[in-house]
């Protein structure tokens, strides 16, 4: 049985642990509330997160980091991506130093541009060979509710990829394999940019031609940047592509869409995320991956939209004037 760490008890965090604990594997999550960490040891519920869906009695949480890492074969990272560096730092001393680490976070770092395996390498000393990355249409909900879906676990290490996903191989939940860590992890943090801008659109009362074109032209932009830095392109063609971006931009489950709704509305940003009662990772990752895609040459017209509303106060009534006034083209990628 795998003894596995899930650091991170929001609802993607408890839910992986939820994944992990139904496939086989002997689960300890840390958080840092203690009130949410007794909560998931003697009540078996998250209800900050998941309500009253249930957490197998085999996962218990900790809200101190050592014991929750002390002898895991594999450590699953499920905090805000913007944080990552920083908590890592300080846990990197009770990391295991043969464990395989696992990251569920989809965003690109402010400042450094780093994907957040890049993050895990630099801040552990790992070889990037034991660093893996889970992404795909992963709505937490579902999830926890044992509904079917699948998953892509990527890694330059095929060993590492093939542990992980023998341990969250469970029956509603079907993970595949990838080598290409750059195109998984590009395609699950551009993904929430692309929702926040269906979102704005519905939110501003436009219909499925508007956001169907928003999903396929977000689609476009997402490998160009990912060809632009190695990526496979047929990646994007698959679960941690197509499949996630459909699954944000489509389901009112996804806090990304939630939020741009509410900026469709009217709203701030910060009283976007009041409104939505919930925060988004796209409104923090946006910016750092338009400057990454223009230190490398690329076009990303909705992204820089998205990053004029939220960090620049574009009004609404000139998007559509932004986006469809652009120079005619072929509609090649």
């Amino acid at each position: 049985m795998s003894r596995v760490a899930v650091m991170g008890s929001g609802s993607w965090g408890t839910t992986f642990g939820i994944v992990l604990a139904d496939a086989g594997a002997s689960v300890t999550m840390w958080g840092r509330r203690e009130t949410v960490c007794d909560e998931i040891t003697l009540r078996h519920t998250n209800s900050a997160y998941l309500g009253d869906l249930p957490i197998p009695e085999s996962v218990t949480a900790t809200s101190d980091p050592g014991k929750a890492l002390a002898g895991a074969g594999i450590v699953v990272l499920a905090v805000p991506s913007q944080s990552l560096r920083h908590t890592l730092a300080d846990w990197a001393d009770a990391v295991p130093s043969d464990a395989v680490l696992v990251s569920l976070m989809k965003g690109i770092e402010l400042g450094s541009h780093r994907r957040m395996s890049e993050v895990i390498a630099e801040t552990t000393g790992a070889d990037p060979a034991r660093v893996a990355v889970v992404s795909g249409p992963n709505l937490a909900r579902e999830i926890a509710r044992r509904q079917p879906t699948a998953s892509v676990v990527a890694s330059t290490g095929p060993d590492a990829a093939d542990l992980v996903a023998h341990a969250c191989s469970a029956p509603y939940f079907r993970p595949y394999t990838n080598t290409d860590v750059v195109g998984v992890e590009l395609g699950g943090a551009v993904k929430n940019v692309i929702a926040l801008a269906v979102g704005i659109a519905e939110g501003m009362g436009f219909g499925d031609n508007t956001k169907a074109t928003l999903i396929t032209r977000g689609l476009a932009e997402t490998i160009r940047l990912g060809v632009a830095l190695g990526a496979d392109p047929v990646t994007f063609a698959g679960l941690a592509g197509m499949g996630d971006l459909v699954a944000t931009c489509a389901s009112p489950l996804s806090r990304n869409r939630t939020v741009g709704v509410a900026l469709g509305q009217g709203h701030s940003p910060a009283e976007a995320m009041v409104v939505a009662r919930t925060t988004a990772e796209g409104v923090k990752s946006c910016a750092p991956i338009l400057e990454l895609a223009r230190a490398n040459g690329v076009e990303m017209p909705i992204t820089e939209a998205v990053v004029a509303i939220v960090h620049h106060g574009l009004p609404l009534g000139e998007l559509g004037a932004r986006l469809l006034g652009r120079p005619r083209k072929p509609e090649g990628i």
